[in-house]
């Protein structure tokens, strides 16, 4: 196996050198850093996971409609498709660290702080979807700047395993979330549980002010020739779709996996109170076998960081089918404790995609480009997922949940095909 310094066209600089030996001190979390990161966003994953069932049951329990419960999963995936671009291109021009802690605050005060201060007559669903649209624009300067810091904290044929990590405490976020949350609904209420939201993201934040972020070696431009906003969105364009042609697939199969992924989030609570006819404290629970499943496929993630291109995208392809098929089980599944082990299947398969996807767009792309292909790649792939959301919600409204589970099962079995096109391209490459 090629030894890390012999990826690079050059001998390993101090910073690298310290990273690697690092690495060989921590071989979990990696890097001193990078585990600080991993510390914040384990407690800030948590409370996400509390507030997500929160805020899908309020409007549910409000509305009873699909269709304006799914407007939650639209409004969180708005200002990725309309800023996406931009976002990219102040990621790669500012400190991320400024990026990440200012959003860390903006969503403690937008999810956690305001909803607690709001009363209880006054907290109707429409205040509760402006919270959630300004929390979501927060959230899509976060994203973007922590996977694009991934290059300063872990080495290059590490960054499949950070990535998974990082997911990691998305898994441990969904699999303790909802079930604190559904308890929390029960005894008190909606509202009441997305207080919890505010202390989670200023841990995360105070992680976050203790990490040093090594800065990549750049040119600096002269004044003169400092590149303009334009500019910079058409480079990262050009190098997304003409440069590097398998960035451009790989956008168009994270596409696929988010039109359906996405809605599958959006919509869970209604399959699972339409079809098992479960409550909140169940339906947290059912939730949290999701993330056990993303937890297992995050930890073995390890294994295949330093994975050829073409490696990972079959492993992609193969848990993609191993997902949708689990998906297809769980529309005639009427015992619960079947549909938890299914939906822990279900997480296995789609907790692949998304480590190794990140993995090959920081290894492909410059390190001074790596926010502008990452605001592309999330453009397209949350225009993608606004149409799932939708379309499903509909789907599932007028159809049935069944219909609905059956034809998010289908658009993953495509992105298996397509995830099989880009090993060839990759093999070929």
């Amino acid at each position: 196996m090629q030894g890390r310094s012999g990826s690079l066209a050059g001998a390993p600089t101090t910073a690298e050198q310290a990273s690697n030996g690092l690495v060989e001190n921590r071989p979990l979390l990696l890097t001193r850093d990078f585990g600080l990161v991993w510390s914040g966003q384990l407690i800030s994953q948590i409370g996400d996971g509390v507030s997500k069932l929160a805020l899908l049951w309020f409007v549910y329990a409000v509305t009873g409609s699909p269709l304006k419960t799914s407007i939650i999963g639209l409004l969180q995936t708005i200002p990725p498709i309309v800023l996406g671009p931009l976002i990219g291109v102040y990621v790669d021009r500012l400190p991320k660290k400024v990026l990440l802690i200012t959003s860390d605050v903006l969503r403690a005060l937008l999810i956690g702080l305001i909803p607690c201060l709001i009363p209880v007559d006054s907290f109707t669903v429409s205040v509760l979807y402006v919270l959630v649209l300004l929390h979501a624009i927060a959230t899509a300067v976060f994203g973007p700047a922590l996977t694009a810091a991934i290059p300063a904290f872990v080495p290059k044929t590490q960054f499949t395993a950070a990535n998974a990590l990082l997911q990691g405490t998305t898994s441990l976020g969904i699999i303790f979330g909802p079930a604190l949350s559904g308890l929390g609904i029960a005894a008190y209420g909606s509202q009441e549980v997305l207080c919890l939201n505010a202390a989670t993201y200023m841990i995360s934040a105070a992680f976050l002010l203790l990490v040093r972020f090594r800065n990549p070696v750049t040119t600096v431009p002269l004044p003169t020739a400092k590149s303009t906003m334009l500019q910079d969105l058409i480079e990262g364009f050009r190098y997304s779709v003409v440069t590097q042609p398998r960035l451009l697939l790989l956008t168009s199969i994270a596409a696929l996996y988010t039109f359906g992924t996405s809605a599958l989030n959006a919509l869970f609570p209604v399959f699972a109170r339409k079809m098992l006819g479960l409550g909140p404290v169940e339906v947290g629970y059912l939730w949290s076998a999701l993330g056990v499943g993303l937890l297992v496929t995050s930890i073995g993630l390890l294994w295949v960081t330093e994975w050829r291109v073409k490696d990972r995208m079959r492993l992609i392809m193969a848990t993609s089918v191993l997902s949708g098929a689990a998906l297809c089980a769980l529309t005639v599944t009427p015992d619960p404790y079947l549909a938890g082990f299914l939906m822990g299947v279900i997480g296995c398969g789609i907790g692949a995609f998304t480590p190794i996807a990140w993995g090959i767009i920081q290894e492909l792309a410059p390190r001074q480009m790596v926010g502008r292909v990452l605001g592309l790649y999330g453009t397209g792939a949350m225009t993608a997922a606004i149409g799932g959301i939708s379309a499903f919600g509909w789907i599932t409204e007028h159809q049935g949940p069944e219909t609905g589970l059956l034809g998010i099962a289908l658009v993953l079995l495509l992105t298996a095909l397509g995830a099989t096109r880009m090993s060839r391209v990759s093999a070929n490459t």
